[in-house]
């Protein structure tokens, strides 16, 4: 075991939807200090898994702050102002007295109202704090990232996810922590390199089982596995939903040198990507061509085993309020026996606090914040049971849940209703559905119904691919559209596929060098 060394460790983690109206203040992050953080040590979490190597290694960590939320709209700027000054309050002892590194646990894709690039500003004013100019900065972040020519610039070594979903979260903040053992052994600086390209997908089109991603990351391995000077070959998915100068797909590079002969290695991926761009297109369909499908199957006697649904224009993973009943509404008008879906709806959780269990009630559910799904469903609810604690331990560990909250989520209380042929878990605080413990918590099988409704992109698949006979992902009105095209961006650089069509991007490169979006 090496000599102790003394490691400055933070987290601040949120994707943030650009377009979505309500803004996420303070009362939608969690925040810990100092030994707070040491709770998360061996947990599931990114954090718990740099905390946990950095205990095996004997370091001595210095833990700051830890401010993280789920996916949701513009972080109210207070709060990472509130961040930032605790930082400082809590770092500042420490660096006057010596560090030997700092690691830090970003998400990549934050945005306030007043700061596109809340990570690049992050470590921008980390690197002017006393004795911390050139201290070696290591971390790891969302492979959903908008990775900046700040963050790059201003860091030793960032490492990102390599999966989609997330499994592989806890195992990205170690394999960074292991190249901060490397540096710690050799003494050797490693340089860190960027490649953006002119090219924005949306989260569907980011799985890392399939291409265009899937082809990526295999090149990637392949330049880490050739040559010996590349210690870490990123693929940045980006976020699409962030309309930030930034947003979109690139690559980034850690060598133990700063030798342009990296440089190939990356416009080897930026090419790549500009062939699979128009395979990044998601692969949502018409929900009238789904129900159709779905009518011939019932018809011939076909439609055995679990159907799964998925909502990506609902995705509570990409911020969506998790309350859109567009798809309920379809398969309750169709009448579709045995389906099982899960509503955030605080106001209908609580309208049952005094109710009879077993008894039937006229009320309104959902469309209250995704008003774009249409009106709420009214009618009769019967009141199945009522689950005053939410809080359910994941049933897989390594989860894309897992990536972002550790071991546990909290869904709020809770009550099980029927609605015609639906039985509906509605929650109090929107829960992804990454994890089958959300549904097992409260006394439900997915398995044992005919169809459930996922408000998911791709995360969901880890928990739902091995109990699904067949799956579908289906186009309806919400804030997490496939179609990038129907949003309004103002910021994101152009021009950019699919704003701007491939053609006009080719002839775009053709004038100009390769890199002109400006890698470093």
């Amino acid at each position: 075991m090496m000599s102790s060394k003394r490691v400055l460790v933070a987290r601040f983690f949120h994707e943030t939807h650009s377009f979505i109206q309500e803004p996420t203040g303070r009362d939608l992050f969690g925040f810990r200090e100092g030994s707070e953080l040491l709770e998360s040590r061996g947990d599931s979490s990114p954090l718990g898994g740099v905390l946990e190597y950095a205990q095996q290694q004997g370091w001595e960590i210095i833990p700051t702050v830890d401010a993280h939320a789920f996916p949701s709209g513009t972080i109210d700027h207070d709060v990472f102002e509130l961040f930032w000054n605790r930082f400082v309050a809590l770092a500042t002892e420490p660096l006057s007295q010596g560090i030997d590194a700092i690691y830090l646990v970003l998400h990549g894709a934050c945005v306030t109202d007043r700061l596109e690039d809340v990570e690049g500003e992050f470590l921008s004013r980390i690197r002017k704090l006393p004795n911390a100019t050139s201290l070696p900065i290591y971390g790891v972040y969302d492979l959903h990232a908008n990775v900046s020519k700040a963050m790059v610039n201003l860091s030793q070594c960032l490492v990102s996810y390599r999966e989609n979903p997330h499994i592989d979260a806890r195992q990205a903040a170690i394999r960074a922590a292991k190249m901060l053992s490397r540096y710690f052994e050799t003494g050797v600086v490693p340089q860190h390199h960027w490649q953006p390209t002119p090219i924005v997908w949306p989260p569907t089109a980011t799985g890392t089982a399939n291409n265009p991603m899937n082809h990526l990351l295999g090149i990637a391995r392949q330049i880490e596995s050739s040559d010996p000077n590349v210690l870490v070959v990123n693929v940045n998915a980006g976020f699409g939903f962030s309309d930030v100068y930034d947003a979109g797909l690139s690559f980034s590079l850690v060598a133990e040198s700063n030798d342009i002969s990296v440089q190939p290695h990356l416009r080897r991926l930026a090419e790549a990507a500009l062939e699979l761009a128009d395979q990044g297109q998601g692969q949502d369909e018409a929900s009238h061509v789904v129900m159709q499908r779905l009518r011939d199957l019932e018809s011939t006697s076909k439609i055995d085993g679990l159907t799964v649904l998925v909502e990506p224009s609902e995705n509570i993973g990409g911020g969506a309020p998790g309350d859109g009943v567009a798809l309920l509404r379809l398969l309750l008008d169709n009448k579709f026996p045995g389906v099982l879906a899960c509503i955030a709806d605080a106001e209908f959780v609580l309208s049952f606090a005094n109710e009879r269990v077993g008894g039937k009630y006229a009320r309104s559910l959902g469309a209250k914040k995704n008003r774009m799904s249409g009106p709420p469903i009214e009618g009769e609810f019967e009141l199945v049971s009522v689950h005053p604690n939410g809080r359910f331990e994941l049933s897989d560990k390594q989860s894309h849940l897992a990536s972002a909250v550790g071991d546990y989520f909290d869904m709020g209380p809770c009550v099980i209703v029927q609605h015609r042929s639906a039985t509906i878990l509605a929650t109090t605080i929107k829960t992804p559905p990454m994890d089958l413990g959300q549904y097992m918590h409260v006394g439900l099988d997915p398995k044992s119904f005919r169809f459930v409704i996922v408000k998911a992109a791709v995360a969901h698949r880890a928990a739902y691919d091995p109990i699904a006979t067949r799956q579908y992902w289906i186009d309806t009105p919400g804030p997490c559209s496939s179609n990038l095209k129907s949003f309004d961006y103002r910021r994101i650089r152009r021009p950019v596929f699919p704003l701007d069509s491939l053609e006009v991007i080719r002839s775009s490169l053709a004038d100009r060098p390769r890199d002109h979006f400006g890698g470093v």
